[in-house]
């Protein structure tokens, strides 16, 4: 499964603000700043690790394998391969007041303010 079947989280994706993808796997921000993911789990299509985390989300990026999600308060959550940029724990304390964050094959960019 790349992501293409989403019945499963259909009867959740109401009122979608935003839409992100992986090689494999979807991500959409709900109006009220909640997210539900969709497709292959090695690449980012399941959140349930981080799901606790995913409040108030603003932005989403993709990678190859990953996502990136931008909370209001300007912190970032990153799940999905780690190869491709899914473990943001080593540049935690360096992600704050986060304005736009962006993917390449295997990584993310952010700009601070």
């Amino acid at each position: 499964d790349y992501g293409g079947d989403s019945s499963r989280v259909q009867h959740q994706l109401k009122n979608v603000q935003q839409i992100s993808g992986t090689v494999g796997a979807f991500a959409a921000i709900l109006a009220d700043g909640s997210v539900v993911t969709w497709g292959d789990p090695d690449y980012g299509g399941d959140s349930s690790r981080v799901q606790h985390q995913l409040k108030n989300v603003q932005q989403i990026s993709g990678t190859y394998g990953a996502f990136a999600a931008i909370l209001a308060d300007g912190t970032v959550v990153t799940w999905g391969d780690p190869r491709c940029g899914g473990d943001s724990s080593r540049v935690r304390d360096q992600l704050r007041n986060v304005q736009q964050i962006s993917g390449t094959g295997s990584a993310f960019a952010a700009i601070l303010a």
